[in-house]
């Protein structure tokens, strides 16, 4: 796997990785300083705006169908440890660039109204989990992708304790900090274990994505290291059974946090990104192992979602199966699983995204998330129920949505490995229909709710936000070539990597 970089000055004329680093923590400085709530409203807005016009230029200008690590930029920072500032993007993570700044973007327009206590303070914190969210995808020194996913707990910790809207938000956020510390003690010395190998090949310590790429690590160390890496990354993704965390903090925790935590994989995104490329005789000897977790989290999550009547913990469970689904397409080591899970998670993405954008509404006009709140939506509110609908059928992976490439190449790469594999995982893609399809058959078809209580449909703003989900999601599904064609030659890079 040689991979080639092309530097930011020759492609766009200036650092653009690191100003969609570092531009929302700027932003989220200046949003603080202003000390009219609705000017910082609108200053944080034009930020948001400015960063995901930012990040789609950068995915227009990336070249798709090579492996060559793009916009890259490097800068000594501990050189004695072998440590650089060092980012740049690739087809693995070129789409998360824009599916993190589109996040952010429907959280603040979400919360627009909504959140009233220390609104100037909700904004920062938002803003500057973006750049730090930012700085995991376009992290290629494994030191650096470190302190951003250490720097993520920062503002989400306060986001959960301040802005929840659970009677137990302190204790969720707690929670939360104390299971991602619990999985960063091991993935920070599986990180170490790299760089010391490194010095004990090369003479040196190096932490660079690249530099680490050519040195060999002994088999026995490569179990040792996966494990330890594994480990963290599974609390994050979440995998089975390292997820109680999810509910807790998704019935908590404000519906911005929710879009953040379920939507970006960035668990999922550290086993191709890391594990796979570094260790890949203790993945190939361990894949076994990952895709039963997979194949697990798949029936466990979809048969507790199928029984869920609370519309959070019921898209919670659906998080964890999504992540399993992602997880076998990752370990099935062939180019069509690990496009799969890619275009699996940008999915996820932007369905985790609508589906808690609507939970949200729901929430703030009848004042709960649970099923008896709810009845005969679709004829009070037709447009926010077909939005739902529509976003719903992304999440299954119904043909012409953006779930379904991801979904079918996952399958194939299943049955490729194994027919019980494939078997398992097609059993999970029904259960996912199954409750979605009794839920919403329930809470929006169903008699009216017992309160009587109007519900109303969206307002324009609101209007924006569902069509364009709506568009994306379909675009994705009817023309995946492109996205394919983007992901391609990094995927195959790897591949051959592991063969």
């Amino acid at each position: 796997m040689s991979l080639h970089e092309v530097q930011a000055a020759n492609q766009v004329g200036f650092p653009i990785l690191t100003a969609l680093i570092f531009l929302p923590v700027l932003w989220a400085i200046v949003v603080t300083l202003i000390e009219d709530d609705r000017l910082a409203r609108r200053t944080a807005l034009v930020g948001a705006l400015t960063e995901f016009v930012l990040a789609v230029f950068m995915a227009v200008s990336f070249r798709p169908g090579v492996s060559d690590i793009q916009f890259a930029e490097r800068v000594g920072w501990i050189e004695t440890a072998g440590v650089g500032y060092h980012v740049g993007v690739d087809g693995i993570s070129v789409l998360f660039v824009p599916l993190t700044a589109f996040v952010t973007l429907t959280v603040m327009l979400f919360s627009w109204t909504g959140v009233r206590f220390r609104p100037r303070s909700y904004l920062a914190a938002l803003l500057a989990l973006e750049g730090m969210t930012i700085g995991i995808f376009a992290s290629l020194d494994l030191v650096l992708f470190f302190v951003f996913w250490e720097l993520v707990l920062v503002p989400s910790y306060f986001l959960l304790r301040l802005w929840g809207i659970g009677p137990e938000r302190q204790y969720a956020a707690l929670k939360y900090v104390m299971y991602m510390l619990s999985g960063s003690a091991p993935l920070l010395l599986g990180i170490v274990v790299l760089g010391v190998n490194h010095y004990h090949v090369a003479g040196s310590y190096s932490f660079d994505f690249l530099e680490l790429l050519k040195v060999p690590v002994p088999r026995e160390l490569q179990a040792v290291i996966f494990f330890l890496l594994a480990f963290g990354l599974a609390v994050k993704a979440p995998l089975f059974p390292f997820h109680t965390w999810v509910p807790t903090v998704l019935l908590q925790g404000p519906i911005g946090m929710g879009m953040f935590l379920m939507g970006l994989k960035i668990g999922v995104y550290g086993f191709i990104r890391i594990a796979l490329p570094l260790v890949p005789d203790a993945v190939r000897e361990w894949s076994w192992l990952m895709s039963g977790l997979g194949v697990t989290a798949i029936i466990y999550g979809g048969l507790i979602a199928l029984v869920q009547v609370n519309l959070r913990r019921l898209l919670a469970f659906a998080s964890v199966s999504h992540a399993g689904l992602a997880i076998v397409g990752v370990f099935s080591l062939g180019a069509q699983g690990l496009q799969g899970a890619l275009l699996l998670m940008f999915n996820v993405g932007l369905v985790s995204t609508g589906l808690l954008f609507l939970t949200g509404l729901l929430y703030a006009r009848t004042g709960s998330s649970e099923l008896s709140a709810f009845g005969g939506i679709a004829r009070q509110a037709p447009l926010l129920a077909t939005s739902f609908f529509i976003i719903g059928l992304a999440a299954i992976g119904l043909p012409g949505t953006s779930g379904f490439p991801g979904e079918f190449l996952i399958l194939l790469a299943a049955f490729g490995v194994h027919w019980a594999l494939g078997g398992v995982a097609v059993l999970g893609v029904i259960l996912t229909a199954a409750y979605f399809l009794s839920y919403y058959e329930r809470a929006f078809l169903g008699p009216p709710a017992a309160h009587g209580r109007d519900i109303p449909d969206l307002r324009p703003r609101e209007c924006v936000v569902a069509a364009v989900l709506v568009l994306v999601i379909f675009w994705v599904g009817l023309f995946p070539a492109p996205f394919l064609h983007i992901t391609s030659g990094s995927v195959l890079a790897l591949v051959g990597r592991m063969n």
